[in-house]
């Protein structure tokens, strides 16, 4: 037993100063700011877009937790969990492969206006007049050509060429109800209007067109010589030539009205927690930097600046259909309840 007064007793009463004062001196320092976040939805692959993201997070320091499209759903699944999140937001950004729905959106409310500085040199028509989205990175629906099939004296020039009879049952698109295809149907009911676009696609229908399950299944089955030709995007088209495949890709339409080119599109989500860090993602998204990343990728996405790097095979000089997004994402809900009841009806 210690002795009161003794200096083992003296050392066990100075004890506890002497371990806070070493735990001050060596313990775990004040805790620093919380981590900073960023909630993206994001529609383009996330083969694609990952590299890009994680490149955002490297250089800033910011955390972007990401959630993708289902390949089933596509830009739609995410449109609608958007939707039904408006009044408590968990997103702060959203980065979609397309612009119709993102334009969906803007008339719903769900979106908040910002003009990035990074956007300079991205042509008007990439842009919302508002200010609620911003277009980069487009890809173009082209036709792509199995070259033992179709004769080089027959080659495809125009989307019109869908609807020749000699190619009757041997061309292909993807079901029209998501993704680029349906953003395309949206807008042939804005330019030309309901009654022609549903002329058009009767016509489709009274060919005997191939509906796939996706635009690289429609590449697919052209490389594999199932059909002579069919309608999808460059990004699927890259990959057979990078393949080495004997095709063909024809932008459509060069002496007509132009080839549809559907940009990239970025939106700030009103509400969204994270406003501070959403604003930098947006910004480093419409930098050159990610057009050209994408340009070079598997992707071969489209740069809308002038100057820009993009694959040999896509023209340099290249005359873009003329589109207004305000009014395709209007009519993007009508063109997809005729495509579904009508032109799809018994497929």
């Amino acid at each position: 037993m210690l002795k009161r007064g003794s200096p083992a007793w003296f050392a066990l009463l100075a004890l506890p100063w002497v371990l806070g004062g070493l735990y001050l001196a060596f313990g775990p320092g004040p805790k620093g700011p919380p981590e900073r976040e960023v909630v993206v939805y994001c529609a383009l692959d996330r083969l694609y877009a990952q590299p890009i993201l994680d490149r955002f997070s490297q250089r800033t320091g910011i955390k972007v937790r990401a959630k993708w499209d289902t390949e089933a759903s596509k830009t739609t699944g995410l449109v609608k969990a958007l939707l039904a999140e408006q009044d408590r937001p968990r997103c702060d950004v959203f980065w979609n492969n397309e612009v119709s729905q993102t334009v969906r959106l803007g008339r719903e409310g769900a979106l908040e206006p910002y003009a990035s500085p990074q956007a300079a040199g991205i042509p008007d028509w990439a842009r919302d007049p508002q200010g609620l989205w911003t277009g980069f990175a487009a890809r173009a629906r082209v036709l792509i050509v199995n070259e033992a099939r179709v004769p080089a004296d027959a080659m495809p020039t125009s989307v019109k060429d869908l609807l020749d009879p000699r190619w009757k049952g041997q061309v292909g698109m993807a079901k029209p109800l998501f993704g680029t295809t349906a953003t395309h149907a949206a807008a042939l009911f804005s330019l030309d209007g309901p009654p022609a676009a549903k002329a058009f696609f009767q016509r489709l229908r009274d060919n005997e067109i191939v509906i796939c399950a996706g635009n690289a299944d429609v590449k697919d089955r052209v490389v594999a010589g199932e059909l002579a030709f069919g309608w999808t995007d460059t990004d699927d088209a890259h990959l057979a030539i990078l393949a080495g495949e004997k095709v063909r890709v024809v932008f459509p339409d060069q002496d007509a009205q132009g080839t549809l080119l559907i940009p990239n599109s970025v939106a700030l989500i009103k509400g969204a927690p994270h406003p501070d860090e959403a604003k930098a993602l947006i910004d480093a998204l419409l930098s050159k930097d990610t057009e050209e990343a994408l340009a070079v990728a598997r992707s071969a996405q489209i740069p809308l600046r002038e100057g820009l790097e993009r694959p040999a095979w896509i023209p340099k000089s290249l005359k873009a259909l003329s589109v207004d997004w305000e009014a395709a994402g209007t009519a993007f809900s009508a063109a997809r309840t005729y495509l579904e009841t009508e032109f799809l009806a018994g497929k």
